[in-house]
């Protein structure tokens, strides 16, 4: 008979997911399901409220990634005003962006992932967490846990909150910065930059002890989008979103952001809340693509900056000029990190970063506007359309797990096929299966955002467990 493995709670992610992981008559795997059991409604509960509320309101969407969310939605409300920010301000929303950047990716490694990687995807699940981190590598533990204080402090110093802060706005920020408050950053940037360097040499040292998840997480060959400059250096804050196909190809790219329908399509699952973007060239389910660490070094031909592009030289040689396993988010992560934090001292160096003129003040000169940023996890993408008094008539978000989402489908079911046998089911292998959504670092409560017809299922269930009827 058939059977049904149900990982009900993904842990050591944000948001809430369900995998189903079905066996057939032999107890192997014939397929999975990955259900997103959570539903936001942001752009249905926006419309009516005026255009400059959208970056405070869309940040509520996620309490990791706020930054983000504000810079999108900025973006997007500058494009209604039709105004360029001023240089300043643009300096100073790139240099807050690449200190969430920080605290994102020191969040993701250290605290959702290093347990499996340091203790072992088989290791004692009562032990497996942030607090069996502690006791075995306490130097690890500490290190994440000052690298992402360094990125949270950045934040407030300039925005005067960690999280949700209302510094960002549409037209620029409203407060410009001063020099003490860019000197303390600037003092913080050499700790940073030390355990940068010691944990991607530890995780150099450990990434061979993986073979077989190297091998089956998610290495199916896909496309990857991310944001590069005109010379193809990689960027996180502003640039053109560049398509490539598995073999490095470049076979779409998307300069003006108002065009992104053209090449980005949107469709929703009759199992989960979470959309499923797909390039639309290729249709639905065959458009698939990823975004991310691991996406952005396959699109980008050089990071930039000199720390990192030695790292992403060793990353290249080691592993080649197109990246596909998944396990290697890690790596990538770590990476944008040392960028991210090389940036930041490039940023508070600029002396125009110091100027007072840091907001462009206009009133609705379009009745639409799109916002294209690099979140930690992805593209994210903020289209709003307004009346000519400034009131949202409709909002659509396009989040990264999103864009993710058939490539997460797919590498679960890989996974699930590598390790899982449910004739001798073991916790480990199950682990290995939440560990592959882990890799992609997802931000659940951030991505579900319906297109179209919201997929509701009703089940209805006996006592003992059995299924008795669906719709």
């Amino acid at each position: 008979m058939s059977q049904t493995i149900t990982i009900h709670h993904v842990t050591r992610i944000e948001g809430h997911a369900t995998i189903d992981i079905h066996l057939d008559g032999a107890g192997k795997v014939d397929h999975t399901d990955f259900h997103v059991t959570q539903f936001r409604g942001f752009e249905k509960f926006v419309e009516g409220r005026p255009y400059f509320e959208m970056p405070a309101i869309t940040a509520r969407i996620c309490g990791i990634c706020p930054v983000s969310h504000l810079l999108a939605s900025s973006k997007a409300c500058d494009a209604i005003l039709a105004v360029r920010i001023p240089p300043a301000a643009k300096l100073l929303r790139e240099l807050i962006h690449m200190a969430q950047f920080v605290q994102s990716h020191a969040l993701s490694f250290f605290h959702l992932s290093a347990p499996d990687l340091l203790l072992g995807f088989d290791s004692d699940p009562a032990l497996r967490n942030v607090v069996g981190l502690i006791e075995k590598h306490p130097e690890a533990a500490r290190d994440g846990i000052a690298l992402r204080k360094f990125g949270q402090q950045a934040i407030a110093r300039l925005a005067g909150e960690r999280i949700h802060p209302s510094w960002t706005v549409p037209g620029g920020v409203n407060k410009p910065l001063d020099s003490s408050t860019r000197d303390e950053i600037l003092s913080e940037i050499p700790i940073a930059r030390s355990i940068l360097r010691r944990t991607l040499k530890m995780f150099k040292h450990v990434r061979d002890g993986f073979k077989d998840e190297v091998e089956s997480f998610g290495a199916t060959p896909t496309m990857h989008a991310g944001l590069v400059s005109p010379a193809g250096h990689l960027r996180l804050y502003d640039g053109i979103v560049k398509f490539i196909d598995a073999e490095g190809k470049a076979v779409a790219h998307i300069e003006d952001p108002i065009e992104y329908s053209g090449v980005i399509g949107e469709a929703s699952m009759s199992d989960s809340y979470l959309k499923s973007p797909y390039f639309k060239p290729l249709g639905f389910p065959s458009g698939v693509y990823r975004v991310g660490p691991l996406a952005r070094l396959n699109v980008a031909d050089s990071c930039g900056t000199p720390e990192a592009d030695d790292e992403l030289a060793d990353y290249r040689e080691a592993l080649g000029r197109v990246v596909q396993s998944s396990f290697y988010y890690h790596w990538a992560r770590l990476i944008e990190a040392t960028y991210a934090v090389e940036r930041m001292e490039q940023l508070l160096n600029d002396p125009r970063i110091l100027d007072t003129h840091v907001r462009a003040t206009a009133g609705v000169n379009s009745n639409e506007g799109v916002g294209i940023i690099e979140a930690p996890r992805g593209v994210l993408i903020h289209h709003y359309k307004v009346d000519d008094n400034g009131a949202m008539l409709w909002a659509n978000l396009i989040v990264a797990t999103g864009h993710n989402n058939l490539a997460i489908r797919e590498g679960v079911k890989q996974v699930a096929q590598r390790f899982v046998d449910g004739n001798a089911l073991k916790e480990g292998a199950v682990n290995r299966v939440s560990a592959l959504v882990r890799a992609f670092d997802p931000c659940l409560s951030c991505s579900t955002h319906a297109y179209g017809s919201s997929p509701y299922r009703l089940r209805l269930i006996s006592p003992d467990g059995t299924l008795l009827d669906q719709k």
